[in-house]
């Protein structure tokens, strides 16, 4: 009998002993999650507060580029319309009555052109652009303006202009990496023929611009941290869980293909 109480006296031992591993080995998996669970969300935290500082500067970039467009506007359109106008008005013989319809009549196309263009600037500076009418047409009024310079032979499949569904924070950003691109596109390729190809296929909008200019070395560029911001693109790209691909040579120009989950 000593020997059998003997053997249930090991395994009582054995059997607490496994116990308390198990529960030291559960407490300290408890510890381990709540660490990183921590961690998890202070680098949850710090990702929240990395996105706002980066859509707030990509909103005062925006309304920079807005201010530069509204102040192109005012010079080339809006000035010459109104300048026009006043020529015009300018020109009219009270005696000459046979053409004091037709001065007229140009003064006011003149007059309502010129308010349209207003109308349009108002809506820009307000950001009515983004808000009411979409991505796709924001994309729109981007390439119109460039189209505006008359410098390229323009090719545009833009397939968002009718989509329903918007994603205010993400067309912010997408608004922002389109001007960053045509900005580098003016500054650096020197080409005179732009492709623009914008659609959606899947929850995921893809936008491929290509050029036919003088490309550059895309690792070269990285590396410099200057000059055509690539840095800013791509960081902006991965902040949406993007993805970009660009390929680039001196001799065929350069293909910008991204693809962004949406909304």
């Amino acid at each position: 009998m000593s020997s059998q109480n003997s053997s249930l006296f090991i395994a009582f031992i054995l059997i607490t002993l496994i116990f308390f591993i198990v529960a030291l080995g559960l407490i300290f998996l408890v510890v381990i999650y709540n660490q990183r669970r921590k961690k998890h969300l202070i680098e949850k935290q710090m990702m929240k507060h990395q996105f706002e500082s980066e859509l707030l500067k990509t909103q005062i970039e925006v309304q920079e580029q807005t201010m530069q467009t509204i102040a192109s506007d005012l010079h080339d359109n809006i000035g010459q319309l109104l300048s026009l106008t006043a020529l015009t008005l300018n020109s009219i013989n009270l005696n000459e009555p046979q053409r004091l319809e037709k001065k007229v009549a140009e003064s006011l196309n003149l007059v309502n052109s010129s308010i349209k263009e207003l109308r349009g600037l108002a809506k820009l500076m307000h950001g009515e652009l983004i808000v009411q009418t979409g991505l796709g047409n924001v994309i729109k009024h981007e390439l119109d303006r460039l189209k505006k310079l008359g410098n390229y032979e323009l090719k545009v499949k833009n397939e968002l202009i009718n989509i329903e569904i918007h994603s205010q924070n993400k067309d912010l950003i997408i608004l922002r990496l389109l001007q960053e691109i045509i900005n580098n596109i003016i500054k650096h390729s020197k080409a005179t023929r732009l492709e623009f190809n914008i659609y959606m296929i899947s929850e995921k909008i893809f936008l491929k611009i290509q050029d036919n200019g003088v490309g550059f070395d895309i690792e070269n560029v990285k590396m410099k941290k200057s000059g055509m911001g690539l840095n800013s693109i791509f960081k902006r790209v991965a902040l949406i869980n993007g993805e970009i691909l660009i390929t680039s040579s001196p001799t065929s120009g350069t293909l910008i293909a991204i693809d962004i989950p949406y909304p």
